[in-house]
């Protein structure tokens, strides 16, 4: 996986940065240093530089159930171990890195491990370029850089995949967490989200007016049928998936932009609702 980075600010016990890939086209190559090996602790523009453990590595990439059609970004890319991770799984992958040795060695890294042509690195301030292209977002940064990068990780595509190397989304609660093997001795967890589908407002049925409010992928509620309201329980948003109970019954359903409707494998009777302009 790739390297951790800190506020250079902070202490070396609080470090931290992960790679991701980013949705643009591929750069010239880096000159950078030929010789140049990074030391751990080594000062940043935000952050210290910090290598993480390949194990935990592959296991944000089998967390995010990643496949060759994905386009993965990982935002602080480090040496780019997870961006030639991914590369070798058949990804196209990107890393966005503002060290510009940093990005000369992944390039170089890459080139020898044979996946130049789905690897790719730029050098690039993280929080000036836009990553939207990505289906799958990796990063390792501290839990207040995060922050300031969640309300754009929200307006991707629902059903993004976002990984994150230990540090969390302040009150977005991860939608799975999972921690590394024995060999991996610091730094050692990986949280997962999928950005929610927007469903919050009023959604009409064929019968019944269903009221959404909605906290990231948690969501509350009630079914307004026949004149009485049914509140909603066991409801939240999987990306453009939704569920909730209702009276007894589960509805399971797939969100299309003003519209969802109930999944293949819902059972019982099948029911849609497209989202109400008023």
């Amino acid at each position: 996986m790739k390297p951790i980075r800190l506020l250079a600010t902070a202490c070396a016990a609080s470090i931290l940065s992960l790679g991701v890939a980013m949705a643009q086209p591929a750069q010239p190559a880096q000159t950078g240093t030929p010789t140049y090996q990074p030391e751990s602790g080594q000062a940043g523009k935000d952050v210290v530089w910090v290598p993480t453990h390949q194990s935990l590595v592959d296991r944000m990439l089998d967390m995010a159930e990643v496949t060759p059609n994905d386009y993965l970004i990982d935002l602080g890319s480090g040496d780019g171990r997870t961006v030639i991770t991914a590369a070798k799984r058949g990804l196209r992958a990107h890393g966005i890195e503002y060290n510009p040795d940093l990005v000369a060695l992944s390039q170089r890294a890459a080139e020898s491990e044979g996946v130049k042509d789905k690897a790719t690195f730029v050098q690039a301030d993280i929080f000036e370029t836009d990553f939207s292209d990505a289906t799958v977002l990796t990063l390792f940064l501290l839990p207040e850089l995060n922050l300031r990068l969640r309300p754009t990780i929200l307006e991707m595509k629902p059903g993004t995949r976002v990984v994150s190397n230990t540090f969390m989304m302040d009150d977005w609660t991860p939608d799975q967490s999972l921690e590394s093997g024995a060999d991996c001795q610091s730094f050692c967890n990986a949280h997962k989200w999928i950005v929610p589908a927007k469903v919050a407002g009023t959604w009409k049925l064929d019968n019944a007016e269903l009221k959404l409010d909605q906290k990231f992928q948690m969501l509350t509620g009630e079914l307004i049928q026949n004149g009485k309201s049914l509140p909603l329980t066991d409801a939240r948003m999987n990306g453009v998936e939704i569920t909730f109970t209702a009276d007894g019954r589960v509805y399971k359903g797939r969100v299309n932009g003003e519209r969802m409707e109930s999944a293949s494998d819902a059972g019982g009777p099948s029911w849609s609702a497209t989202r109400s302009s008023t």
